[in-house]
């Protein structure tokens, strides 16, 4: 026969031992992104795995094979969800269609932040990244700077289905409209062909009076530019995210200057506001990773930066 104190022990060592091993367990942050190839995602990433790393967290980044597949990215989260993690750090493709999905982690009392892109779901724990109104006022301001009243100016869009974008252009066409600058034409990037430079060359040969273009990402302002130098023309235009490619052009100062969102510090805010989350701290409902004006002065600053923090 076993003696009680011994039976007594056993029971308190192994809830000790469970209770030590839950104590000591890193807390499990999945991200779900739209993709992983560009190279914003790519930055935004390294913040992520920085935040990962600093705030000693189990932390996983993943995204669907096929770029802004709502449908793909559905089906992560509902694996996800299964995965029982602490806290989910998500950018959705297509919110309306994600948002049910969300309402399941709520249940499971899983926090939801939204990291770049807003669902604006009124039960998501927070949302970090840049006020695309507010990039977009920037961004008329910067053209207005650069263009006279009267002048002739184009915006080129991915989809007019991406609520970031359109509030971006809502804001740049609001701020130059105030100061009698025109906004011709609101064209996107690329043909039904998928011909990425046609749009600018369309545009060139329609309005050929324009005096600058502001472009709701970096791919498309540098197809633009390129369809642009090949006419060796000067036209100004302003991107939205300040990286790759376009930090060389502002460097070469074949473009004078441009915005950047800031997503390492988007990435590693998101986790540092998972955690407090999952800490059960209060959070503000909005955190803004702020936007930067990139010149010629700050371009190899960030240039290095990159080079050292995410492409080493």
């Amino acid at each position: 026969m076993v003696p009680m104190i011994l039976v007594v022990f056993v029971v308190i060592s192994i809830g000790f031992a469970v209770t030590f091993s839950k104590r000591d367990e890193k807390p499990k942050i999945v991200v779900v992104l739209q993709e992983l190839n560009s190279v914003h995602s790519k930055i935004v990433n390294a913040g992520l795995e920085k935040g990962f790393a600093d705030f000693d967290l189990d932390g996983k980044v993943i995204a669907p094979d096929t770029k802004y597949s709502t449908a793909e990215q559905i089906t992560m989260l509902k694996d996800v969800l299964k995965q029982k993690p602490d806290a989910l750090i998500v950018t959705p493709i297509q919110s309306s269609a994600t948002i049910p999905v969300f309402k399941e982690f709520q249940k499971k009392n899983i926090p939801v932040i939204m990291l770049n892109q807003d669902a604006r779901w009124e039960n998501q724990t927070t949302f970090v990244g840049t006020d695309p109104l507010r990039l977009g006022k920037m961004a008329g301001a910067l053209l207005s700077s650069l263009t006279q009243p009267g002048d002739q100016v184009v915006f080129i869009f991915e989809t007019k289905d991406n609520s970031v974008e359109n509030d971006q252009i809502k804001g740049a066409k609001e701020t130059l409209e105030r100061v009698g600058v025109e906004v011709v034409i609101e064209q996107q990037g690329q043909d039904e062909l998928g011909n990425e430079r046609s749009g600018m060359s369309n545009i060139l040969q329609n309005y050929p009076d324009i005096k600058g273009v502001f472009a709701t990402n970096d791919s498309i302002a540098l197809n633009a530019l390129k369809v642009i130098e090949e006419k060796e023309l000067k036209i100004p235009i302003i991107g939205t995210e300040g990286v790759g490619e376009m930090l060389e052009a502002i460097e070469e100062e074949r473009l004078d200057v441009t915005l950047s969102k800031n997503p390492y510090d988007t990435g590693y805010l998101s986790v540092r506001m998972a955690l407090k989350a999952i800490k059960g701290e209060y959070i503000e409902k909005r955190i803004d990773g702020g936007v930067d004006i990139v010149t010629k002065e700050n371009a190899k600053m960030r240039i290095d930066f990159y080079e050292k923090e995410v492409f080493n």
